[in-house]
């Protein structure tokens, strides 16, 4: 009988899923994000690069393995929130998320600021009359921090994951006045995951089950959507090697908040800690990544020793032999070169064929070469730092 209450719950729960505004938000902010860098590789590059969906590609196995495990973790301990405070925090995703930056997509921020909103709700509430003064009474604020721990441990994994080929190059002036390359280390993806609500037909298995609960005996199960998002520039080291250390720092935050948040069980008010500490460390963590990098040198840039390779196009013949941004081209078909003209003026000279020397991250230097297919890219589908494209046709048309 506790089996079958338990299954006819979890169906439910899915049911409700598809009622939370948060899953269409989702697909239309992948669609709108998509859209909008598809518009700026055009501007910069006078080409597309990437296809709408990029930014939540290789995300989808890794959020329904992880949603599972925070809905283990969420169900086993016995997490109960109460329906307000699943809207709050769909209201500040969808906030957060308006201007489709992904920056603030992490839950140091959107659950940490649906924490304080909840709060301080009360105290908001006191002077109005549209909406109930005791509508915020029941919260979970330990079982919220708990919810925002484990999801940091999900984006460190999502960071340290990302590898050269999935970052987004653009352009900005350096600070000699040239043009450099920049990445962005992006990803936008949806982790469901399981958790109590009051009201409904499951009752307590033990008798510290549920332990953060918020007063109620009976509980029903909702799948809840939750967006998480990030969004770092790269312009002075390699983007995976930049995204390795933002992961790492993320984990090692995601660890400490756990640990203040498991201090809650005994002082309550530890739970505030552990969001205040979530939300400074996010802080502290994008500001020493923002010095670091420009501490370096513009790692995408124009080379004395040859082109240096911003970026490469899925399904182009470079792509095909495996030229990696960051990478020098020192020759093609036996020609050194200088410049782009010169690289496509040497390009020419092969034919159907070509062969490249191309300098790697170790300084050493590979031999590569191949065919041009029919239907492939003519210029092999390498990016270059260059004058951004739309000034290019200014020129052109004046």
């Amino acid at each position: 009988m506790v089996l079958e209450t338990w299954g006819m719950e979890l169906i439910k729960g899915i049911g409700r899923a598809f009622l939370n505004p948060i899953l269409y938000w989702w697909i239309l902010l992948i669609v709108l994000a998509g859209w909008k860098r598809i518009r700026e590789e055009r501007n910069l590059f006078g080409i597309k690069i990437f296809d709408v969906f990029s930014e939540w590609k290789k995300t989808g196995l890794i959020s329904v393995i992880y949603g599972l495990f925070i809905s283990l973790v969420m169900l086993g301990v016995g997490v109960v929130f109460s329906w307000e405070t699943l809207i709050v925090l769909n209201l500040v995703i969808i906030l957060l998320s308006v201007t489709l930056r992904f920056t603030l997509l992490s839950p140091s921020y959107t659950i940490g600021v649906t924490y304080l909103l909840l709060l301080f709700a009360p105290f908001l509430l006191e002077n109005q009359y549209l909406i109930p003064d005791d509508m915020f009474q029941n919260v979970n604020f330990q079982g919220l921090a708990i919810l925002l721990g484990l999801f940091l441990f999900a984006e460190a994994f999502l960071t340290k994951r990302v590898n050269r080929h999935e970052t987004y190059p653009g352009l900005q002036i350096g600070d000699r006045g040239e043009w450099i390359g920049v990445h962005h280390i992006r990803k936008l993806g949806m982790i469901p995951f399981f958790a109590l609500m009051p009201a409904g037909s499951i009752t307590s298995i033990a008798p510290f089950w549920p332990y953060f609960t918020i007063g109620e005996d009976a509980y029903s199960i909702i799948l809840v959507p939750f967006l998480l998002g990030f969004d770092h520039v790269s312009r002075g080291r390699q983007p995976d090697e930049a995204a390795k250390k933002m992961g790492n720092a993320i984990f090692l935050l995601a660890i400490f908040v756990l640990i203040i948040t498991a201090g809650s069980i005994y002082v309550a008010w530890l739970s505030l800690i552990a969001i205040v500490a979530a939300i400074l460390g996010k802080e502290f963590i994008n500001g020493f990544h923002h010095v670091k990098e420009k501490e370096h040198l513009p790692y995408f840039r124009n080379h004395v020793k040859g082109l240096g390779v911003l970026a490469v196009i899925p399904g182009s013949p470079a792509e095909r032999i495996g030229i990696c941004p960051g990478e020098i081209i020192t020759k093609v078909n036996g020609n050194v070169i200088a410049d782009e003209s010169g690289f496509y003026q040497s390009l020419q000279t092969g034919g159907a064929f070509f062969k490249l020397d191309v300098m790697d991250d170790n300084g050493e230097i590979r031999f590569l070469q191949s065919a041009l297919y029919e239907g492939e890219h003519h210029e092999l589908g390498i990016i270059f730092v260059k004058e951004p494209y739309r000034f290019q046709l200014q020129k052109t048309v004046h």
